[in-house]
């Protein structure tokens, strides 16, 4: 295809890209329609222009007039040139309107049509960016939080969840992105669909619960699990501090859980629990139900089950450091056989963000629990020695001085180790 010549009025101004679905706008100028109805979406209305001639260009995509003639051009052209690798390109589906979408939301209440209908609207929904935006605004992510309220009690009907779930994880990020940027206001804004109470969050926990029996259902669970992160992260935090210790246990259990699952998603679902409870452990309360709920226990294990994936180390770390700056997290992580080693042997191994949680950890533990036993675990496992690597390695400034703080906390119990050298504390004096 490279050595083709496309006709220039084939190709979309934007996108320079040929076009599938051209459509002219007010100023006579022919674009795709997909780029743009992308650039109306992120222009502010004030600055709204043609991107050619630079007129005023009305934000409403019902302006844009489909250029059937070009378009049948373009077919033809893909279509003759296909022995050559040109694709041929299908003749596009009519723009998704209010009336349609509103018998499907309408079909939702009725027994015999809402599978239909979700089905329907789960299609529309993958089918374009413009159908994600529309149905953003339309109020689709609202009746999904609804339908998923009212049947999160009715076991017999966990496909039809499931078809629910995946439409509000799609249009999620569409209903913030237009409720952004949109002129007006316009989108819907997710959080009051939250609402003032723990429904939603209720209705998730359930699906979490669902016995897996099938890759469906394992993937409805781990979708469950993504759009519960996304609605703790814009829950009101006097709600968040009601939390249950059971949902915490729920939260910890997904995750061995989905660990264990071979789905597609399951990386994506446990970075979204271990963010459920990032999210929700700087509150006091919470990160003791956390503990109490084997968290610690659990990070520790899923960092030895894990040890190559970089943003999940992170968040394993992170969620560690936090735990442990209370008295009950350091005595589950000093319980576990392999705490202080795999804290010890991430560091310098993964990134800079990990060795900061890394070491914050270690620096826990020797301030507040630095036991003999546990110095000398620190000692055996090769955690000092790891300090020393710090206090050498490229790496920054504050890193070093949280090594060498740390390395000072217990220096008489680790000055005549072989794997320190004491200039290394008295080098750089306080």
């Amino acid at each position: 295809m490279a050595e083709i010549e496309v006709p220039r009025f084939f190709l979309c101004p934007i996108s320079l890209q040929i076009m599938k679905d051209p459509v002219t706008t007010v100023t006579g100028i022919t674009y795709d329609r997909e780029s743009i109805e992308q650039w109306l979406l992120v222009q502010k209305s004030k600055d709204c222009v043609c991107p050619v001639t630079k007129q005023p260009l009305p934000r409403d995509s019902n302006f844009l007039t489909p250029n059937h003639t070009l378009r049948r051009l373009i077919q033809g052209w893909c279509s003759a040139n296909e022995s050559n690798g040109v694709d041929r390109i299908p003749t596009p589906r009519p723009p998704l309107d209010k009336s349609q979408l509103q018998k499907l939301l309408k079909d939702l209440d009725a027994p015999r049509s809402f599978e239909t209908s979700l089905k329907k609207i789960h299609d529309l929904a993958t089918d374009s960016e413009r159908n994600r935006n529309f149905m953003a605004e339309e109020g689709v992510p609202k009746a999904m939080v609804q339908f998923i309220i009212a049947r999160n009690s009715n076991q017999g009907e966990t496909r039809c969840l499931e078809a629910a779930v995946r439409i509000l994880r799609i249009l999620w990020r569409s209903s913030t992105s237009s409720s952004s940027s949109a002129a007006g206001g316009g989108g819907t804004n997710m959080k009051p669909l939250v609402g003032e109470n723990l429904d939603l969050i209720k209705s998730l926990t359930w699906i979490l619960q669902l016995p897996i029996t099938d890759n469906d259902l394992i993937n409805m669970v781990n979708e469950a699990m993504q759009i519960l992160k996304l609605t703790i992260e814009i829950t009101d935090s006097t709600l968040l501090g009601s939390l249950t210790h059971e949902f915490f246990k729920l939260i910890v259990s997904s995750i061995i859980r989905i660990n264990k699952s071979s789905s597609m998603s399951q990386q994506n679902a446990i970075k979204s629990a271990l963010h459920v409870l990032i999210e929700t452990c700087p509150l006091g309360r919470n990160r003791i139900k956390i503990v109490e709920s084997g968290a610690v226990t659990e990070l520790i294990e899923l960092a030895i089950d894990k040890p190559t994936e970089k943003n999940l180390t992170e968040l394993i770390f992170t969620l560690l450091a936090q735990l442990c700056s209370c008295a009950e997290g350091r005595e589950q992580f000093l319980n576990h056989p392999a705490g202080i080693a795999v804290v010890s042997k991430r560091t310098l191994r993964v990134s800079a963000a990990t060795d900061d949680r890394a070491l914050h950890v270690l620096w826990l533990i020797s301030k507040f629990s630095g036991s003999n036993e546990v110095v000398q675990e620190m000692l055996r496992v090769g955690a000092v020695s790891k300090l020393c690597m710090v206090m050498q390695a490229d790496c920054s400034s504050y890193l070093k001085e949280k090594a060498r703080d740390i390395l000072r906390f217990h220096s008489k119990a680790w000055n005549n180790s072989p794997c320190i050298q004491l200039y290394l504390l008295t080098r750089y004096p306080r």
